[in-house]
């Protein structure tokens, strides 16, 4: 990805709800921007509503998951990591209360749009000068935001253990190595989780681990072994019990459901409305 790219929520997860709603990141950086409805955002492990007028932050490589709800609606622009404007190094929850504030964002997702769907001349070009005026109104919108405490104990290490997380998830670490790495018991660790994010921290992990096969699965041909190997899972037949018991279905099943998807009417018309 070289240039900036705007989409709605829906856009963004493919038509797939989970890419949304388990834990993952994106490699790049993210301002989902929600317009419509109320739902759930979990940020580095720590559960937060999200409604109208609210923008979300969040860095390349961020774990989190995003719940908008049945009536929400939201843009997102995604920015190259290496993007010329400048994003901020970690999350921010902003809620937008001013009315200028509001349309100012507003009119730079729809130029953006504008730009995207007319397809003129160096559109790439006034896409990215838009991003850079995004990152304006984004810093400036963080200075009139009130200043949050500094986290607690609690919030700061299930901010680690996500981090632990999203670094490792492609692997055989355990909730019990990551507890021990941050120097925690598992139960310490799962009851600060649960509290914090609403799910314990072996379902975080969980949650990370069969965002990323599922991805794998979907939108390629790799041989399920190798993706399995790729995923620190022991065996093909233990990937398999591991998605049939997690989704209802087999890899193979899931697999072909996406096909189906990708070829149907509906989804065509979905990559191209905005």
């Amino acid at each position: 990805m070289d240039h900036a790219k705007v989409m709605t929520l829906v856009q963004w997860a493919h038509g797939a709800e989970w890419r949304l709603t388990l834990q993952h990141s994106c490699p790049h950086h993210a301002l989902v921007w929600m317009t419509r409805g109320q739902g759930i955002a979990m940020v580095e492990g720590v559960r937060r509503g999200i409604g109208v007028h609210n923008a979300l932050v969040l860095p390349a490589g961020t774990m989190f998951s995003l719940d908008p709800g049945k009536t929400g609606f939201g843009l997102v622009c995604e920015m190259p990591a290496q993007a010329a404007a400048p994003m901020p190094d970690r999350p921010e929850h902003l809620r937008v209360r001013d009315v200028m504030g509001q349309n100012e964002l507003t009119a730079i997702f729809e130029a953006m749009q504008r730009e995207q769907n007319d397809a003129r001349p160096f559109s790439e070009e006034a896409v990215d000068a838009q991003a850079a005026l995004m990152s304006v109104w984004l810093r400036r919108a963080m200075l009139s935001q009130p200043e949050e405490p500094a986290p607690g104990a609690a919030e700061r290490l299930v901010r680690a253990y996500a981090a632990l997380i999203e670094r490792h998830h492609a692997g055989t670490r355990s909730m019990a190595d990551h507890a021990r790495t941050l120097g925690v018991t598992p139960t310490h660790l799962t009851r600060v989780c649960r509290r914090l994010s609403g799910l314990s921290a072996a379902e975080l992990l969980t949650e990370r681990s069969l965002h990323a096969a599922r991805d794998l699965i979907e939108a390629g041909e790799r041989p399920m072994a190798h993706i399995a190997a790729d995923l620190g899972f022991g065996s093909a037949a233990y990937f398999s019990r591991f998605i049939l018991h997690h989704t209802g279905k087999t890899p193979s099943d899931l697999r072909s459901d996406a096909r189906a998807r990708a070829a149907s009417p509906a989804a065509a018309t979905a990559r191209h409305v905005i």
